[in-house]
């Protein structure tokens, strides 16, 4: 008689949140979604304990004591690169920008509800398996018939792109862009239909696996820190509709 297969293991989510209130929401909501936990309150517990627990997430709050979740962000990244999914009380573009150039791949607005939580951390997961996969795949193509191995080469001749998406990097004008994982997949999405513009509903079911009309300020935001990076002048907006890469000579435009 043959056993069944062993269950996976489950994951591990370190939630670092000093609001106790909302920490032990969290932590009961994850833990009833088939969650591991770990906790920390402070910026230098956050640390200590991504060293020592080794999540496969990070929920992570901005306003921390010792110091803030951005340089959390910034030394666990440094460390071992783990998703982050980060929380904050304000709503300013500035704010969310700098939330996603520290490392973390993904955010919520405080207040927020706990199924859009595990939702958001359930899509991160399933994005490092499928970066994971593609790693491992040796071989196969694209449904376009693409060679998955082969770097795409876009924009002008003088002001190049290229998307190297069996190693997940990119190199703009010739230096080497350091992209967050949600980032690539989203520069990704726009370069496999290069000068078609993507509706951010599509974005959204693309890159992190859920399509909600309140999620498309996320697309926006991460389109705004891909274009300090890449470029701006690189993705056009189509106000109400959403974005396209160019690849043309108005790549290279100002």
């Amino acid at each position: 008689m043959s056993q069944p297969p062993p269950e996976p293991p489950r994951r591990k989510i370190l939630v670092v949140e000093d609001e106790p209130t909302l920490a032990d929401a969290v932590l009961a909501r994850l833990n009833a979604a088939g969650f591991d936990t770990a906790y920390a309150a402070t910026g230098p517990a956050a640390i200590a304990a991504a060293r020592e627990e080794r999540p496969d997430a990070l929920v992570l709050d901005v306003m921390l004591p010792g110091f803030d979740g951005l340089e959390v962000c910034r030394r666990i990244q440094a460390e071992q690169p783990v998703p982050v999914l980060m929380l904050t009380a304000r709503d300013a573009e500035s704010d969310l920008l700098a939330g996603l150039g520290a490392g973390a791949d993904d955010y919520l607005t405080k207040p927020f509800s706990m199924r859009e939580l595990i939702a958001r951390i359930t899509a991160l997961l399933r994005r490092v398996d499928l970066v994971r996969a593609q790693a491992l795949k040796s071989n196969g193509v694209d449904a376009d018939g693409a060679d998955p191995s082969a770097p795409l080469e876009l924009g002008s001749p003088g002001h190049p792109l290229t998307v190297d998406r069996a190693r997940r990097r990119v190199r703009a004008s010739g230096a080497e862009v350091h992209l967050t994982p949600i980032e690539f997949d989203l520069l990704l999405s726009l370069a496999r239909r290069p000068g078609q513009v993507v509706s951010r509903q599509s974005l959204l079911a693309e890159v992190w696996d859920w399509a909600d009309a309140s999620g498309t300020r996320t697309v926006d935001s991460h389109i705004k820190a891909l274009r300090k990076k890449i470029g701006a002048e690189r993705i056009r907006t189509v106000h109400g509709v959403g974005y396209a890469l160019e690849t043309g000579a108005e790549a290279g435009s100002p």
